[in-house]
This record gives C-alpha cells, sequence and structure tokens, in this order.
C-alpha cells in the first residue's frame, strides 16, 4: 500500500499557529526573518487573488449523470489534480487566465539542472524556504473532505492524486498514492535518507542565521519568485548523513514517475469499474495514461475540472465547473 509519509498534524503545528493571523491565505506576502532567535514574521496583502478559473454552476442535466455514474460504481478510482487545490488557495500551472504559466515568465525547476547545477539548487532552496510556512498552512477545501468521506463509507477504492500538497492527507484519505510525491518530505539523491520538510527548514535556518527574503508570488510547488540578487549568500544544507544532495520527494519536471508506482496505480486501475477524475486538465502524460487505461478496458470515464483536458474525448461525463460546486452536490 502506498500510503504518504507526511508528519503528522502535531509536527507541524507551529509552523501553523504563526500564520493563524493571516485573515486572507490567497494573496499573502511572507517575509522570513531567520536569525539567532529563529523567528519568522508574515504579513498581508489586502486584496484576495482567486487561483480559481471562472465558471459557471453545473446544471441539473450534469449533476445527475454524474450522480448516476457514482451511484452505479462499486469501485471507483479517483484521479486528482491541482484544479482541486486551488479552492484551497493553491496556484496551479496550466489554468486559463490564473494559472502560473498565464501569469508569470516563471517556470518549475527542470530536474536535470537541479541535480548539474548548485546555483539552480541554491535558488530553488532559498524559495522553497521562503515560502515553505505559508504552503504548510493550506488546508483542505470540501472536496478533499468530500472524497475522505466517500472512502470511509465505502464508495472510493483508491486515490490517486498528482498534487504535492498533502491536502489529501490532511483531510483524512488513507487509501492513497502520492503520484508525484509530496513537498512534505525531504529525500537525499545518494544515501536516500528521508527527513520531514520541518526538520528540513530547521537546518536551513540553522545554516542561514543572517539571510533574509520576502516576496509575494507563491508558486504551485510551495516556492516563491525571488531574484538572483535575493538568493546571493544562501546556504543549502547537505544530507546530514551522507553530505549529497537533497531535494523534496517529490517528481521534478523532466524526470519520471517510478515504475514501481505506476504499475501500482495501474493495478487498482484493473480493480476498479469506474475513474473520477477532479481538477486535473490531464497534460502531464503520467496521470493521463491511467484514463487511457480505464478507457481501454471498457470503464465509464466522469471529469469534473474547468477548462478543456486531455481525455474529454474518452469522458462519458464531463463538467466544466468548480470541484467545490459538483462533489458536495453528489450523495452515495
Amino acid at each position: 500500500m502506498l500510503c504518504p509519509k507526511v508528519p503528522s498534524f502535531m509536527a507541524y503545528k507551529v509552523l501553523r499557529c504563526q500564520l493563524q493571523q493571516i485573515n486572507n491565505i490567497f494573496n499573502c506576502s511572507v517575509n522570513i526573518v531567520p536569525h539567532h532567535g529563529r523567528t519568522y514574521t508574515t504579513s498581508n496583502q489586502t486584496q484576495p487573488v482567486s487561483f480559481v478559473p471562472n465558471s459557471v454552476p453545473p446544471s441539473e442535466n450534469e449533476l445527475a449523470e454524474l450522480q448516476d455514474l457514482i451511484r452505479k460504481s462499486k469501485r471507483l478510482l479517483v484521479l486528482t489534480g491541482a484544479g482541486l487545490s486551488t479552492e484551497s488557495g493553491i496556484p496551479d500551472y496550466r489554468s486559463e487566465g490564473v494559472g502560473l504559466y498565464a501569469r508569470s515568465n516563471n517556470r518549475p525547476v527542470q530536474y536535470t539542472d537541479f541535480l548539474n547545477k548548485a546555483e539552480i539548487r541554491q535558488r530553488y532552496w532559498a524559495r522553497n524556504f521562503v515560502g515553505w510556512p505559508r504552503f504548510s498552512s493550506f488546508s483542505p477545501n470540501v472536496s478533499h473532505h468530500v472524497f475522505s468521506e466517500w472512502e470511509r463509507v465505502g464508495k472510493v477504492s483508491w486515490l490517486v492524486t498528482q498534487n504535492v500538497d498533502a491536502l489529501h492527507f490532511k483531510a483524512g484519505s488513507k487509501r492513497l498514492t502520492e503520484l508525484h510525491g509530496s513537498a512534505h518530505r525531504v529525500e537525499c539523491l545518494s544515501c536516500e535518507n528521508k527527513i520531514s520538510r520541518i526538520e528540513m527548514q530547521k537546518l536551513i535556518i540553522s545554516q542561514n542565521p543572517e539571510w533574509r527574503a520576502s516576496s509575494i508570488e507563491m508558486a504551485p510547488d510551495g516556492d516563491v519568485t525571488l531574484t538572483w540578487e535575493q538568493v546571493k549568500g544562501f546556504t543549502v544544507p547537505p544530507c546530514q548523513k551522507c553530505g549529497g544532495i537533497v531535494k523534496p520527494e517529490i517528481v521534478f519536471f523532466g524526470a519520471n514517475v517510478k515504475k514501481n508506482i505506476v504499475n501500482f496505480v495501474y493495478e487498482r486501475v484493473a480493480e476498479s469499474d469506474a475513474i473520477l477524475v477532479a481538477g486535473s486538465s490531464l497534460e502531464v502524460y503520467s496521470g493521463f495514461r491511467f484514463v487511457n487505461r480505464a478507457y481501454d478496458q471498457k470503464k465509464p470515464v466522469a471529469i469534473v475540472s474547468i477548462g478543456k483536458t486531455r481525455a474529454d474525448k474518452l469522458a462519458n461525463v464531463k463538467i466544466n465547473a468548480k470541484c467545490g460546486d459538483v462533489l458536495s452536490a453528489i450523495s452515495i
């Protein structure tokens, strides 16, 4: 069983308490000030920014079609993407008008660059460090809780998420595969030692007692936008066991999902009798292949996602509306 190994709520309670005074989590300015006293300060923007694209509410006919498909399913496989977490305040990459690609020229780091260039690792970890207190404070929304409840009553046989934010875990899902890993874990690329992201934050603070930076723009995977000038002087802690390179336990752009995880999910597809995609454009093949496999096995496919998806032609039901509006209207 591939269940997430994410730190418990108690483990990051301190960081969450530091942010509880934030009234609007959608567009806050994070000002991390590490010093010998190891304190953090945060400040807010006054105008909220929603990362959910515009859409119209689902029609009664659309809801009825989805309701019928889900009612008939006894072993529902759920596949979720970044569009599910935008309603929690986390931006995605591809949403029209509000995704990172539409708002910024900033692009995610490529895996080969991270491996081969020390300055890229320095910039990545500096940005990730500044963004972590805010990113780790995001909470599950109604859709995460719906899927957790559906699992509890036996409707969902397995849930596969492309997201690295651990919000399904926070909502209580247990029959869960994090296809692209989790930003809440850090791994050594040499000895494979793993630590929590909270431990990594402490290591960074200890090695950067005077370094400080601030940024407004949050990226989908938890980092922020910093200039090269801001990154100067930042020290990246090595693995504490072997001195190797450490990275979040997530699948970077240009890297592949491990074969054993892919095969595991294929097995869950084979066991299922229907698949529901929520909040994913399926542009990335790592998720699309499972929908394609279900279609080849003549299993009904439902998609709830704003905008076009790569699998629209494969879907028995496609609803172009907010996941929370749709899923909260379905009864089981």
